[in-house]
């Protein structure tokens, strides 16, 4: 719970904290890094280092947390705080790592605000950041301990036993624990981080969906190959994987999360909504192979966007699976239809002319601008918005505009 004489101050400075903080997270990243280098060995992404995603990301869930503790001092924001804690999970972050972060972080409020940070100033937002890192220390916790794995300590070898061309720019890994112990428990949807050691000898993490059935002791990740744009370098893993990794090898996964899973406990009868564009596919796949593998008879409606039938990974199994699910129907759409698909759409998604199920829950993936304007659509169509639930490859930029 936020005091009142802290909120009082939090919401006369928040206009001023918010509009620094791009610098601040700026100046944050780097003398963390540079007393902490270690940090870069197999915690942090390089590429959204670079991009400059990371510090976006993090910006807007501190400025999103103090916006909701404002709102109501008792808040805790669900979504904000889960997605960040299965995100932490997933890399392995511990208690004592919060402790490193506070030191750095305030340090750059400091510099980039000067003689504005006060001791009451300081104390006040030095609340709001243990509040919203305790919040999520408990979390990670019972994550850590739901996943069977002491906290920081999820990685795990596993044996690529099929290496399978999907598209030119997409190849699928089907693994096996290398321990020869059963697999850990994991739900559609959920996601790994894959961890390997790049070139120049630092370890890098990437998240992937499990594009397969997870209730099997096999595990399979379906990997686009990222290739640069606007200056952006090309993918450090994804080319790594697509050029180096074959049937033999071994990978190190961490154990499975993700908050954006299909939780039949919850909601096991009605209706499922499954859209996403291009990459976005895997985690949808994973929940077909489920519903299939459990022979499901809940209505499931599938919506995917593509370049082209050739550009759309999975494709095939997705009909498949579909054919399995005696409830189950997709559309699909190309910006470049082919005879591959000749009942598909062309162009961009539209769902003005698709019936959505009454009371469906919806799971979204894809491109960012993908997911706002199908988002929108499903609004507009009169889905409630707690009933559309979303993953996003990589730091989480969505979270500041609200996707409730």
């Amino acid at each position: 719970m936020l005091s009142a004489e802290s909120a009082a101050v939090v919401r006369a400075t928040l206009p001023a904290v918010a509009g620094a903080l791009d610098e601040i997270t700026t100046r944050f990243y780097g003398a963390m890094f540079r007393d902490r280098p270690e940090l870069l060995d197999g915690m942090f992404n390089r590429g959204n280092q670079a991009s400059g995603d990371q510090r976006r990301a993090l910006a807007g869930s501190i400025a999103g947390f103090a916006t909701a503790l404002l709102a109501d001092p008792d808040a805790r924001p669900d979504a904000l705080l889960a997605r960040i804690a299965h995100k932490h999970a997933a890399v392995g972050v511990t208690d004592d790592q919060y402790t490193i972060v506070h030191k750095y972080l305030f340090g750059a409020i400091a510099e980039t605000l000067g003689d504005a940070v006060t001791p009451e100033v300081a104390a006040a937002w030095d609340e709001v950041y243990w509040l919203m890192a305790g919040a999520l220390i408990g979390r990670e916790a019972r994550l850590y301990q739901d996943a069977g794995v002491e906290p920081g300590r999820i990685w795990r070898q596993w044996t690529v036993v099929e290496r399978r061309t999907e598209t030119p720019e997409v190849v699928s890994f089907l693994l096996r624990p290398a321990d020869g112990r059963p697999a850990q428990r994991t739900r559609a949807g959920q996601y790994v981080s894959v961890r390997v050691r790049m070139a120049d000898g630092v370890h890098q993490l990437r998240q992937y969906s499990l594009s397969s059935d997870p209730g099997r002791e096999l595990r399979r990740i379906t990997v686009k190959r990222v290739a640069g744009t606007a200056g952006d370098p090309d993918g450090e893993v994804s080319n790594l994987l697509h050029a180096q990794v074959r049937e033999g090898d071994r990978l190190t996964l961490s154990a499975p999360f993700g908050d954006v899973f299909l939780d039949e406990r919850a909601d096991a009868a009605g209706p499922l909504v499954l859209v996403s564009a291009g990459i976005g596919c895997t985690p949808m796949t994973g929940i077909l192979a489920h519903l299939e593998a459990n022979a499901s008879p809940r209505p499931v409606l599938v919506l995917h966007a593509d370049r082209s039938p050739a550009d759309h990974a999975l494709r095939t199994e997705t009909h498949e699976l579909v054919e399995q699910l005696p409830g189950a129907r997709a559309v699909f759409w190309y910006e470049r239809p082919g005879a591959e698909e000749p009942g598909a759409h062309e162009g961009l998604m539209d769902l003005s002319g698709v019936e959505l199920p009454d009371g469906a829950m919806v799971f979204l993936c894809g491109p960012l601008p993908f997911m706002r304007e199908v988002r929108a659509q499903l609004l507009g169509a009169g889905v409630p918005a707690r009933r559309i639930r979303y993953e996003v490859f990589g730091p989480d930029l969505w979270l500041p505009g609200g996707a409730a």
